[in-house]
């Protein structure tokens, strides 16, 4: 009898075990929010300890050359979800209470997973837009991501420093009440609200620029809003919120296979973090919100080694684009920011055509496959796509990602040759180690952000091997390279 109960447990076990190793990898990618190259210290920039971000980098592999496509939020997702450059799509810039900007025709990263048995879901911000007519947000809220490819959504509709400040769950606003319906506009305020502009006494936060309108905990945002009083979200609680959300969708799919985006609010303004986190890191918000969202990723992580899922998930971490400090209150994160270097060596960050603007951090991790590694190959996050796609055997291909499933998940390969990057509808090209920026009008610091955007009067060149942080610029010495550069960005741009 003994030996017939050992058999059968060695029977199950072996079938558990060959089913898993069948079982196509769950994918998770967690994507910050404003992350710079040195934020994270597993890339030894900064002053910011990131011990959870590091242990996800030194057990996969830390790129030092990640690029977004983009310089700005709202491209940056669409290029990812897409894998096609978001300067192919004129709606692709940031958005503003704006219409879905992914065509529900489009094929996305999230429709060709379910297409391989993958049960999909995102949860954080979205910024994508919703609907395709006059949004109602007493109505549900379709077109959105459930009809570009997520069988669950719990989502914010844009950023946390724009109205409605409300959460959205498979198209319906969470904790809706029918007798108090959400009134929203981005041109006049409605009769009566208090905003940051009117009423700066009733502001926990001042604002700096731009977000003087409607006031909801203290905190005036970008818009007007009127009513929704029980839906409104409390922002010390939305990492924990969106974590516990992350983790309960873990726990419903964990038979597999998964696909979450797990998106990231911070360290986006308002930075307003839990009490547990407030003061921890001695710069300010902008600090303290980075080490609560290095914590939820601890989380994260220790939930799936509870689940057993470790060693059959892919975990891509990565930023929509590079870091900015004042960028519309006044929350100490230039006055506190010490020795610290969230550009990390480069130049410019968010809004900007140099590199700070779209290197940010990007690590995959793979426990057990994935060997720990630093690679300096040229990747993207518009490869994600194609590379995903060659994982799962798919058959599905972007326009614009390259198939580097190699590069990302097997420890060898070679990265692009050549990247176009965009910045508030501005490109640049990224061709090995050189860099083109092209003349564009405009200020060269960016009002109130205190930004070098990249704009000149005439071509910049840059050879990032010799000098990464961009100070020589090499157009006149090297007339060649230069017209070599110039002719192949007009021919991917058709600016022929």
């Amino acid at each position: 009898m003994r030996l017939c109960f050992l058999s059968l447990v060695v029977f199950i076990l072996f079938s558990c075990e060959s089913k898993n190793e069948k079982q196509p990898p769950n994918i998770i990618i967690i994507y910050a929010d404003d992350l710079g190259y040195g934020d994270v210290s597993a890339y030894g920039l900064g002053q910011l300890k990131t011990p959870n971000i590091d242990r996800l980098a030194k057990g996969g592999t830390r790129f030092t050359r990640g690029y977004s496509s983009s310089a700005t939020c709202s491209p940056s997702r669409y290029a990812l979800l897409t894998g096609i450059y978001p300067w192919r799509n004129k709606r692709a810039k940031i958005l503003t209470g704006a219409n879905l900007i992914i065509n529900t025709t489009e094929m996305t990263l999230p429709k060709m997973l379910k297409e391989k048995g993958y049960h999909t879901g995102i949860v954080g911000k979205w910024h994508l837009g919703l609907g395709d007519s006059e949004i109602d947000y007493n109505k549900e809220l379709r077109p959105g991501p459930n009809e570009v490819g997520f069988d669950y959504s719990f989502i914010m509709p844009d950023t946390q420093d724009r109205v409605p400040t409300v959460y959205i769950k498979n198209g319906s606003i969470v904790n809706y009440d029918p007798a108090d319906p959400i009134e929203v506009s981005f041109e006049k305020n409605f009769e009566g609200q208090p905003t940051g502009k009117d009423n700066p006494e009733l502001l926990s936060m001042k604002w700096h620029h731009g977000h003087n309108g409607s006031i909801v905990n203290g905190v005036s945002r970008i818009g007007y809003m009127k009513g929704g009083e029980s839906a409104k979200w409390s922002d010390i609680d939305m990492a924990d919120t969106f974590l516990n959300q992350a983790q309960n969708y873990i726990d419903q799919n964990q038979s597999g296979p998964f696909f979450l985006m797990y998106t990231l609010q911070q360290p986006h303004v308002p930075r307003i973090p839990h009490p547990r986190f407030k003061g921890t890191s001695g710069m300010g918000p902008r600090g303290d919100v980075i080490l609560e969202a290095d914590w939820c990723i601890g989380q994260l992580y220790a939930y799936l080694e509870a689940k057993n899922l470790l060693t059959n998930t892919i975990i891509i971490l990565s930023s929509d684009n590079g870091p900015v400090l004042n960028d519309g209150y006044y929350d100490d994160a230039v006055e506190k920011l010490g020795t610290h270097t969230p550009w990390g060596n480069l130049r410019g960050g968010k809004y900007s055509l140099f590199e700070a603007g779209t290197r940010i951090p990007f690590i995959t991790y793979w426990k057990g496959k994935i060997q720990p590694q630093i690679s300096d190959q040229l990747v993207s996050q518009i490869d994600l796509f194609n590379s995903i796609s060659k994982l799962v055997g798919s058959k599905q291909r972007s326009r614009d990602g390259e198939d580097l499933a190699e590069v990302f998940f097997q420890n060898k390969g070679m990265g692009r040759k050549e990247l176009v990057i965009e910045a508030t509808t501005r490109t640049a090209l990224k061709s090995e180690n050189w860099v083109l920026i092209p003349p564009y009008k405009g200020p060269k610091v960016g009002p109130n952000v205190n930004i070098e955007l990249g704009n000149e009067s005439d071509y910049q060149l840059y050879n990032l091997e010799k000098d990464p942080s961009q100070q020589n610029n090499l157009a006149q010495q090297e007339p060649q390279k230069l017209a070599e550069l110039i002719a192949r960005f007009k021919f991917i741009r058709g600016l022929n």
